[in-house]
C-alpha cells in the first residue's frame, strides 16, 4: 500500500473493517464513550504494555459504508474518494495525528491527507 510505504512503514500490516453505522456506533459507545455512531475509527496496537509481542500490526481502522455514502453525498466527492480519505484520516490518527488538539494540528492533518490522497489517486 503506497501510504505505508510512503509513511515509513515498510513490512507493517493494517487491520481494516467495513462496517455500517449501528455497528460503528456500538464500538465507538464501548471503546470512546461516545454514544453515536461515526465515520472512522482507528485502534493503534503500539503504546500498549512495553513487555507486548511484537507486531508488524499497526492497529485497526473500522469504516462506516454507510458515514462514507453520506459524507460523499454532502461533499460531492466521489464515494471511493471519501473512503480513501476517512482510511488516510483513520491511518494518520495511528501514526499519531490528532486534528482534535488544536487548530494548527487540524491544519497539519488536513493536509497530509491531501497529500497521500493525491500519492495513491495517481
Amino acid at each position: 500500500m503506497k501510504i505505508l510505504e510512503d509513511s515509513g512503514c515498510h513490512n507493517k500490516e493494517l487491520s481494516i473493517l467495513f462496517t455500517n453505522d449501528e455497528h460503528i456506533a456500538e464500538l465507538n459507545r464501548l471503546f470512546l464513550k461516545r454514544d453515536r455512531p461515526t465515520n472512522v475509527l482507528a485502534f493503534p496496537m503500539e503504546g500498549g504494555p512495553e513487555s507486548g509481542p511484537q507486531t508488524p500490526m499497526i492497529g485497526d481502522i473500522v469504516i462506516s459504508l454507510d458515514a462514507a455514502e453520506r459524507d460523499a453525498e454532502e461533499t460531492g466527492e466521489d464515494v471511493d474518494r471519501t473512503i480513501n480519505r476517512l482510511l488516510i484520516h483513520g491511518f494518520l490518527h495511528l501514526l499519531g495525528y490528532d486534528h482534535e488538539r488544536s487548530e494548527a494540528d487540524a491544519r497539519k492533518m488536513e493536509r497530509e491527507t491531501e497529500r497521500l490522497l493525491d500519492l495513491i489517486e495517481c
